[in-house]
């Protein structure tokens, strides 16, 4: 008889990990091996566990699920890591795949849609829901702006006036105007306010 899939649920809300749990122990091909509430935690268990598939929340206290990810596939690279979210619009999602996930789908995903995106992720195939994929594809069509541009851009949604900016980076009035004009071409917005919207809509910096 073919062993069961080894599963360790990660999330810090314990009304989820129950939940996923009570799904899981239904399947004759899965088996819950244990349960961790952050990242810390969850490198210990697996380490611990050897699971087959880490069930692990985008967003977690303590340490966040990308360096999470990479010190488990470090010491377990045979460990697949499927990203749960509550939302499908996350600049997280556009860093899932090269940080090691093998998937990512949102936790609005119907149960038989979530056990087959588990057992795809077993199998080694790249997973990720619908909203996921709509994401993937407008993220992969916003301009690239230069580290730079990114933290100037930041300092906006934290709300730094241009000689707040000017301070902060050692920058002339003039030079910030010119960075914000770039910015604002490349991201095809008219001021400093739709920069600000299309940040928080894209989820570009967490807060």
């Amino acid at each position: 008889m073919p062993s069961k899939l080894k599963i360790l649920i990660v999330d810090d809300h314990a009304i989820v990990r129950d939940g996923l749990a009570a799904i899981l122990k239904f399947q004759k091909d899965m088996t819950v091996v244990g349960e961790a509430d952050d990242g810390q935690s969850a490198i210990q268990k697996a380490q611990e566990l050897r699971p087959d598939i880490i069930l692990m929340d985008l967003m977690m206290p303590n340490m966040n699920w990308a360096d999470a990810t990479a010190a488990i596939k470090q010491v377990l690279p045979d460990t697949q890591v499927l990203l749960l979210t509550s939302y499908g619009t996350s600049s997280e999602l556009s860093r899932a795949f090269k940080n090691g996930a093998t998937g990512a789908i949102t936790k609005s995903l119907p149960k038989e849609e979530l056990l087959a995106a588990i057992r795809n992720v077993a199998a080694g195939m790249r997973v990720a829901s619908p909203e996921i994929e709509q994401t993937l594809k407008e993220e992969s069509a916003m301009p690239s702006l230069t580290p730079r541009q990114l933290e100037i851009l930041h300092s906006l949604t934290r709300g730094l006036t241009n000689d707040d900016i000017a301070r902060e980076f050692g920058l002339s009035k003039a030079g910030v105007k010119f960075h914000l004009l770039t910015i604002f071409r490349k991201l095809n917005v008219a001021n400093r306010t739709e920069a600000v919207g299309l940040a928080s809509r894209k989820h570009l910096f967490q807060t």
